[in-house]
């Protein structure tokens, strides 16, 4: 059973399989054998998501499940490694994917139990062939510094000790002689090495092995002569590369698939060897991907499983790929590929965010009963995000009180990191490093023409509305949701930018002019009430409560009972991070007032606008107080206020008898939500809605 993980049951389940035992074809951190669910093609598995939904944490974890039981690798294809050559390799021998085959292969040649180390005569040959398309002014240790590493793929354990070492040796002498004029370059070191592997080799297998580049196209038969014509292909770049880069992943998979050949091997293996990806979508992801996906489609055959994870949902990557749920594949996946469409090989499996009792076994604090609840509120069951939160909360059990105090809090994730603000550690993971200055400050927006103005007004003048709309896409490319009227649709990601922009000045200048210019932008644009409420909703970011009262006692008698409660809960979902100064305007100093506003304890020195009705008046500042605190994702809620929330809607559905139902139904559901550490959602009306259907 998985150790780590809450909510991935479906892939890592024993009694009965999840997926991966049944892909695998091997129980996790067991070395017994499970039925495999279709002896015939393998799925490639894609996990997708957003960022932040643990499919590193998942990788990471099948790794640490299959590790010693069965040949297993892990790659990054984000890592620094795949971004560019070594200071002293030629950019035309070297390229992310075949950097990212020795890496791979390096892994799944380790011995696991019960069988000896996996060699790789076929890819080994391959990638020497391509790296000495860069010998050509090479001094010899460096050729011997990348020959040893590459012809360690077909070292056995079994032979004497040193000797992949002579061997490098004398690849590297040849080159260099070649490299002096005593023969071709290229063709000097692939004779070598092909000379070597026959040398090396004794059994049948092996030797087979070592001519298995007869069949490269043109060839005629020679695998010298195919492997000079993958160097040069590889050498010239676009197409021609990704042809031989093609054929070296067919290397790596052939490979594994004769360690596994033969009626009475050698050692006995169980279940298949496992490939994990992340961030497939960058680096030499997609080329693996199309290279294994291709040949699947082609009927050339492996018995490789491969699981991957992939930013975003994948759909320009893997246009015909199979999409499952989470939950449908932990049994079955009905899987069935369709043999024109490669990507039609893939299986997409979409991680969903953690339930709530996901979270309270995360969250594990006595002293803060409430703070499971509020924190997967806020990060809406994000794993990253809760893990994180539940790491603050041990090292700082003295601000479990508020979320807002946990995520300014210092946090150290390893024994040798350095601490830093949790909130600053969750954006350095969930948004675009190059973006995260732009989408501080555009967090604030909710559509394009805002985002804009936000632009113009504190971002470099080169970030112009072209910028902004690639921006957007790439949100979504990377798996955030589309919501209408937020630029930034996920609310946590949201929360955590706005916090920063915040934060970001000393003074808060740059808070206070994000939300003034959006006031002022929804200000001059004439259209209906919900325009009106967003200037409402930036006014009240900044402290100005005023106008959002007087907007809401005003609207009451005109506006139907469901459009007077949403523009409610949109007005009061503006962001607050501690109103500043006497009258609530955000400013220095600490303190949050809208507790004692919502409880009525400044009623008495509140006047009264002549003319208004002074009850209805006080009620709505107060109802307006309630919701903004009860809705804010940052504070814990207090019953108290959730009382008097009730109580407030409650009254107001007797002055409103045709909305009488929803006001009613609010009353009830959003004091409960607010403290079971739900939004506050849509009130249902069971009786009918009576005023959209004219009834008075």
């Amino acid at each position: 059973m998985h150790r780590r993980l809450h909510g991935r049951g479906a892939l890592f389940d024993v009694e009965p399989a999840g997926l991966v035992p049944r892909i695998v074809g091997l129980r996790p951190y067991h070395h017994r054998a499970h039925p495999v669910e279709d002896p015939g093609e393998v799925p490639f598995v894609v996990l997708t998501g957003a960022r932040g939904l643990g499919k590193s944490a998942v990788l990471g974890e099948l790794r640490d499940a299959y590790q010693g039981h069965t040949p297993v690798a892990l790659a990054d294809c984000a890592d620094p490694q795949f971004a560019a050559p070594p200071a002293e390799r030629p950019a035309e021998s070297w390229s992310p994917l075949a950097q990212a085959l020795l890496v791979v292969a390096e892994q799944l040649a380790e011995p696991v139990t019960g069988a000896g180390r996996i060699t790789f005569p076929r890819l080994m040959s391959g990638l020497v062939a391509v790296a000495a398309g860069g010998w050509g002014d090479a001094d010899s240790e460096r050729i011997r510094r990348e020959v040893e590493r590459i012809l360690l793929l077909g070292e056995n354990g079994s032979w004497i000790s040193g000797f992949a070492g002579r061997w490098a040796g004398k690849v590297a002498a040849k080159v260099v002689a070649a490299a002096t004029g005593t023969g071709p370059l290229v063709s000097g070191a692939i004779e070598a090495t092909l000379e070597s592997v026959a040398e090396g080799f004794s059994s049948r297998r092996q030797q087979k092995a070592s001519v298995w580049y007869r069949a490269y196209p043109n060839a005629g038969g020679h695998a010298q002569r195919g492997l000079i014509l993958l160097s040069g292909h590889f050498r010239a770049g676009g197409t021609s590369r990704e042809h031989a880069e093609r054929y070296l992943v067919r290397a790596l998979l052939a490979d594994l698939t004769e360690a596994y050949a033969g009626v009475l091997p050698r050692m006995r293996r169980l279940g298949r060897p496992l490939v994990l990806l992340d961030n497939v979508g960058t680096g030499p992801g997609p080329g693996l991907l199309d290279a294994v996906l291709r040949d699947r489609a082609d009927g050339v055959t492996d018995h490789v499983a491969f699981v991957a994870g992939l930013r975003g949902d994948g759909r320009e990557l893997l246009r015909n790929g199979a999409r499952r749920e989470l939950a449908e594949v932990a049994r079955r996946t009905g899987w069935t590929p369709d043999a024109a469409a490669p990507s039609s090989r893939a299986l997409l499996v979409a991680l969903p965010p953690l339930t709530p009792d996901d979270t309270l076994h995360l969250v594990d604090t006595p002293d803060a009963p409430r703070l499971p609840q509020a924190v997967h509120r806020l990060t809406g069951g994000n794993p990253l995000g809760v893990t994180l939160l539940a790491e603050t909360a041990a090292q700082h059990p003295d601000r479990t009180g508020a979320l807002g105090q946990l995520l300014t809090a210092g946090v150290r994730l390893t024994d040798e990191g350095p601490a830093a603000p949790a909130y600053l550690q969750l954006l350095d993971r969930l948004v675009p490093a190059d973006r995260l200055d732009e989408l501080t400050v555009l967090a604030a927006a909710h559509d394009h023409d805002s985002a804009c103005a936000l632009a113009a007004a504190l971002l470099p003048d080169d970030f112009g509305p072209a910028d902004v709309r690639a921006l957007q896409s790439r949100l979504v490319l990377e798996g955030l949701p589309v919501v209408p009227g937020q630029f930034v649709g996920d609310p946590f990601v949201r929360t955590l930018l706005l916090l920063r922009l915040h934060l970001r000045d000393a003074d808060h200048a740059g808070w206070r002019t994000a939300h003034t210019t959006l006031a002022g932008h929804y200000a001059e644009l004439l259209g209906t009430d919900r325009l009106a409420r967003f200037r409402l909703h930036h006014q009240l970011a900044l402290g100005r409560t005023e106008p959002a009262v007087a907007h809401l006692r005003d609207g009451f008698a005109l506006l139907d009972a469901r459009d007077w409660l949403d523009t409610l809960r949109f007005i009061a979902s503006a962001p607050y991070f501690h109103a500043h100064d006497a009258e609530g305007r955000d400013f220095t100093g600490h303190g949050d007032r809208r507790t004692a506003v919502a409880l009525g304890r400044t009623d008495a020195d509140q006047r009264v606008p002549d003319g208004v009705d002074a009850v209805l008046h006080l009620r709505v500042r107060r109802l307006l107080h309630a919701v903004w605190q009860l809705a804010d994702p940052l504070v814990l809620p207090d019953p108290k206020v959730a009382d008097r929330l009730r109580f407030e809607l409650e009254q107001l559905s007797n002055l409103r008898p045709a909305g009488n139902a929803l006001l009613w139904r609010a009353s009830r559901d959003w004091p409960a939500a607010a403290l079971a550490g739900r939004p506050l959602a849509e009130p249902d009306d069971d009786e009918g809605d009576d005023e959209r259907s004219g009834v008075a």
